[in-house]
């Protein structure tokens, strides 16, 4: 028996979706990354010394989704019609919610997990000066929509 990701040799392969509708398709995920409240404090009041950490970890979130292909083997390249990334900040949290769109033959899933972690990945690489003892964590999907799986909801 062939499944669809593993070629009849056994080694992995590229899903074929060419036989896949092009659809409306978005996908929304989270993250968080918790650290000292005095850290939260530094990054919104901009007392870091690399510069404005939120601003520079939404752009690196944006070009992470519109890198995903090239950096999780079997993701095939998604064009993207937008991504938003959004911070809601807590008394020793952040969290990071990042939304990916686009008309294809297959999800963004991927691309909104990318954008995530790299956004969280950033916030620790802007902050790691002032509090070392960050931790990234609960990345999820919340939402998709789109294709023939049609729409999820995480409950």
């Amino acid at each position: 028996m062939e499944l669809s990701h593993i070629g009849a040799d056994g080694n992995a392969k590229m899903v074929n979706v060419g036989d896949k509708e092009i659809t409306k398709r978005m996908a929304v995920a989270s993250g968080v990354i918790t650290m000292k409240p005095e850290t939260v404090a530094a990054i919104t009041s901009g007392q870091t010394k690399k510069g404005n950490v939120l601003n520079t970890a939404k752009v690196a979130g944006i070009m992470a989704a519109k890198n995903t292909a090239g950096l999780i083997p079997m993701c095939h390249t998604v064009p993207l019609s937008g991504v938003d990334i959004d911070f809601e900040i807590g008394t020793d949290t952040i969290k990071i919610t990042a939304a990916a769109f686009c008309e294809a033959k297959t999800g963004v899933e991927m691309e909104a997990l990318s954008a995530v972690s790299v956004a969280a990945l950033t916030v620790y690489d802007m902050a790691k000066a002032i509090d070392r003892g960050m931790v990234i964590g609960d990345i999820k999907l919340l939402e998709k929509d789109g294709g023939k799986s049609g729409r999820f909801v995480r409950g």
